[in-house]
């Protein structure tokens, strides 16, 4: 493990970039500014290392990242619609950053934030935890809460991320990590030619605003269909609303809510023969295609389009504080919550 500075922050502390390495030449760049993955560089088929992740060369970037790059995104990602909730009888009043609705918490970023940070090694290889105490009412929600976010490398390739958390009061937290991953290396113009596949028949329908309505769907004869690899652009232009309004992907896969790990998905770039798959044990995925990525300057001077990089965020599903169907993302006071997802890299 090597630690650099990286820059300092609004409120003149020096923040650091932390650099693991793993016997497959895999080497992934975390930073305490945001708790947040700057880079990650996976050899290719050939050998040659490829940073296959979206972002900015300094941290001065990193405070006008709206997109989310590498993001540690807490404490509730995604959408709330009409930006509040109801706990315990009381209606907590959120930020309306997104017409009329929260979206990632508000304009008060989790990953606007200096983290402390825990270097060592476990079991399963080196880690870096970053831990942060979220003040009660911070971003609108109630409770003191402590995160822990915790990223190892292992031998075999995997990154893992471990969150844990605890309030004092009962309230809200549905975490994710906000990468946006491209195979063929960040610089590469988009990844509509990498191929997917997604191991669920069950999707969320949402409306305009990519709020989830409550009614399920399955993805058979629908562009969402990714039982059978194919490639990510294949069915993005396709005349369904949900593509039109998300300008590509953005949705949510359902899964099983049982706290078990399982393969969701995997995404394959054919011309430098990196995969990745996504392990959790979260009951939703929602993969984003970056459609609204528009003239995004990011690392080496590259300028980011749309569909420039690919998310998978692990989570409970958007406005899950809200729909009484969904899986809840409540968290009780004085009640740990644990949960981990696993990207494994590899080529084929």
């Amino acid at each position: 493990m090597r630690k650099l500075a990286f820059g300092t922050t609004k409120d003149g502390k020096t923040a650091y970039k932390y650099i693991l390495e793993n016997q497959k030449g895999i080497e992934v760049v975390l930073s305490d500014m945001g708790a947040l993955i700057q880079a990650l560089l996976v050899p290719d088929k050939n050998g040659n290392k490829k940073d296959i992740m979206l972002g900015y060369d300094t941290l001065e970037e990193y405070y006008d990242n709206g997109c989310g790059f590498g993001a540690y995104v807490g404490r509730i990602a995604n959408r709330i619609e009409g930006a509040n909730v109801t706990i315990d009888g009381v209606n907590y009043q959120l930020e309306d950053n997104y017409n009329g609705h929260n979206l990632h918490s508000g304009s008060k970023k989790s990953f606007y934030e200096l983290y402390d940070a825990v270097t060592g090694t476990s079991e399963e290889g080196e880690y870096v935890e970053f831990s942060r105490v979220s003040p009660h009412l911070e971003q609108g929600f109630p409770g003191n809460l402590s995160q822990k976010i915790r990223y190892t490398l292992t031998a075999a390739g995997e990154l893992l991320i471990d969150y844990n958390a605890i309030s004092d009061q009962n309230t809200i937290y549905n975490p994710t990590n906000h990468a946006y991953f491209n195979l063929e290396g960040h610089e590469y113009k988009d990844v509509l030619d990498h191929k997917m596949e997604v191991y669920t028949d069950s999707f969320l329908i949402s409306d305009q605003f990519m709020i989830p309505t409550g009614e399920v769907a399955c993805v058979e004869g629908t562009p969402y269909d990714f039982r059978q690899r194919k490639a990510v652009g294949k069915d993005i232009n396709e005349d369904f609303i949900m593509l039109k309004n998300a300008k590509g992907y953005d949705v949510n896969f359902n899964f099983p809510n049982d706290k078990k790990m399982r393969l969701m998905s995997k995404i394959w770039a054919p011309g430098s023969g990196i995969f990745m798959e996504t392990h959790s044990d979260c009951c939703g995925l929602l993969i984003y295609s970056a459609g609204g990525l528009k003239d995004r300057k990011g690392k080496d001077g590259v300028v980011y389009q749309g569909s420039a990089g690919i998310c998978f965020e692990t989570g409970f599903y958007p406005n899950s504080c809200k729909e009484p169907s969904f899986p809840s993302c409540a968290l009780p006071a004085n009640t740990p919550f644990i949960s981990r997802t696993m990207y494994r890299f590899g080529v084929e």
